[in-house]
């Protein structure tokens, strides 16, 4: 059916969507999606194509948190002042939607190093990496989604839509 096709089409978008705006697991959303079509596929060959996204869905978020992770280490960023800036941005999203989940979070970061270094200016440069590291994850999930987004054109050019 085509109406199923574009509907796992727009299901994509959704979740390339979602790793830009954080608030529906969009990386999640395009494995989901592939599946879903290979399910529905009548060829056996879309199990191929789904275990090819599935595979670029568990690179990108092995690397996602390993990557940034390390950088952020080296600098001297604890997992405890993420941790904390991640519970803070969550409080921010309530106060200010949307925004709030932003500014909350390097608020967290910013005091908590301000807390640990007793210097704004150590704070201000800790906040600093942790923000680059936090793009630094949401580009590498974002590459690994257009990755999955291509792997499904590709199949659904070769073996066609659901029929």
């Amino acid at each position: 059916m085509i109406g199923s096709t574009w509907a796992i089409g727009l299901l994509m978008l959704v979740g390339l969507v979602g790793i830009v705006v954080p608030v529906v697991p969009g990386l999640a959303i395009t494995v989901l999606a592939t599946g879903i079509w290979a399910f529905d596929h009548p060829d056996p060959k879309a199990w191929i194509v789904f275990g090819v996204a599935l595979a670029i869905y568990l690179a990108g978020v092995a690397l996602q948190y390993l990557l940034p992770g390390r950088r952020m280490r080296e600098r001297g960023v604890t997992t405890r002042t993420m941790l904390l800036a991640v519970l803070l941005g969550i409080v921010g999203f309530f106060v200010i939607p949307v925004v709030g989940a932003i500014l909350g979070f390097v608020l967290g970061i910013f005091l908590v190093e301000l807390s640990r270094a007793r210097d704004s200016r150590a704070a201000w440069a800790s906040t600093k990496v942790a923000l680059g590291a936090v793009l630094h994850s949401m580009g590498i999930e974002l590459l690994a989604g257009i990755g999955i987004l291509t792997t499904w054109i590709i199949g659904l050019l070769t073996l066609g839509p659901v029929s």
